[in-house]
């Protein structure tokens, strides 16, 4: 007997524009709001549903990945009727074969599915930030009789042709889709979030891997063959905070969120309200704020050491500030140290990152830097 629904997160990116912070680890790895990491948004959500069997789909530098997620211990994820799975690009004769868009990720890890035989597949991006559950959006996709439905967030008219873009019409039913139009119709925008019968699923993903000339991803392949088959692909509008958090002005925006004084509808007294966020316990100092430091408006995680200056900014644990060390709208990440008489403005500071003595960054603070 199959399970209700079962849900795989895609965790293979590159992160390339976040540069240094994913040299060397996967941008579901990345640190963010001082004491997660990225991949423990959807992680969490999924637990909140719950959503008992999750699997994540790894990729580039996936070591250190795989070794935070380990059982799912974390999540509630690994009972005796829960586990989570972490699942790597299959070997093949030729070699290892890495995923060639988001559709050949699934495609590829169907077996995973068929061992469960759930009625239905959530899939989720492993790299943005959001809290939530998506019990609603199940009943929706129930109760319409769905093949598919698609998370969607009303975007700026100006930032639409940035998304891909669906129109619906009052049924909420999906009457066109486009990737990145010129001139959008509409300002409906994917979020990268699919509930799926597994039925439909299956039979798309393995018609388009025999498809020699598809990208085999969901947005290009899989939602428009889906409609031209006269599947029934509805939108489910999504209400709350939602950050892709895929450059580094993106990340540092959603750090500085966090604040109180930032986007009132996504601090961390709001994430402790029905949709708490799982993270790694590091086991780590108390936090200590120097005799002269002064902080202002700020997250400070366990750890930290503040002997200077810090405004507006989100310390991880193991930071240092030096005395006489100003900090200012920075998100400084594990293990970074400020040294005495620096100054920094404006700024993402990498894990273990040393600003020495006396430098002065990004005064001008014309752009969001990264210290690596």
């Amino acid at each position: 007997m199959g399970v209700k629904i079962a849900a795989m997160i895609l965790a293979g990116g590159k992160g390339t524009r976040l540069k240094a912070l994913t040299r060397k680890v996967a941008k579901p790895a990345v640190s963010f709001g001082g004491k997660y990491r990225i991949i423990d948004f959807p992680l969490s959500n999924c637990a909140n549903s719950g959503i008992n069997h999750v699997s994540v789909l790894t990729q580039y530098e996936s070591s250190a990945l795989a070794t935070y997620i380990g059982s799912g211990k974390n999540w509630g994820l690994n009972g005796v009727n829960a586990f989570t799975s972490v699942l790597s690009p299959k070997e093949t004769e030729e070699g290892s074969s890495w995923y060639k868009g988001t559709a050949d990720a699934i495609y590829q890890n169907i077996d995973w599915l068929d061992e469960i035989q759930p009625e239905y597949v959530l899939i989720l991006s492993g790299d943005h930030i959001y809290a939530t559950t998506y019990d609603e959006m199940l009943r929706q996709h129930i109760s319409k009789g769905a093949d598919c439905t698609i998370s969607v967030l009303e975007v700026p008219w100006e930032e639409a042709s940035r998304f891909g873009i669906l129109e619906a019409n009052a049924d909420d039913q999906v009457t066109a889709f486009k990737e990145k139009p010129k001139n959008p119709k509409s300002n409906l925008a994917s979020m990268g979030i699919y509930i799926f019968t597994y039925k439909s699923l299956r039979s798309a993903l393995i018609t388009d891997a025999k498809i020699e000339d598809s990208d085999h991803d969901f947005g290009k392949n899989i939602i428009p063959m889906l409609m031209s088959n006269k599947k029934k692909v509805f939108v489910y509008r999504y209400q709350g905070y939602w950050k892709d958090v895929g450059t580094i002005a993106s990340l540092h925006e959603a750090n500085m969120d966090l604040l109180l004084s930032g986007d009132p509808t996504f601090n961390l007294l709001s994430l402790s309200k029905g949709h708490p966020i799982y993270s790694e316990d590091t086991s780590s100092l108390p936090h200590y704020i120097g005799k002269k430091a002064t902080v202002t408006d700020s997250l400070i995680n366990q750890g930290a050491r503040v002997l200077g200056s810090v405004d507006h900014c989100v310390l991880s644990d193991g930071v240092l500030v030096q005395e006489g060390a100003v900090c200012v709208n920075s998100v400084l990440m594990p293990g970074a140290v400020i040294k005495k008489g620096a100054r920094v403005y404006d700024a993402m500071v990498a894990p273990n990152a040393v600003v020495e003595e006396n430098r002065v960054v990004n005064e001008e603070r014309s752009d969001i830097v990264l210290i690596a």
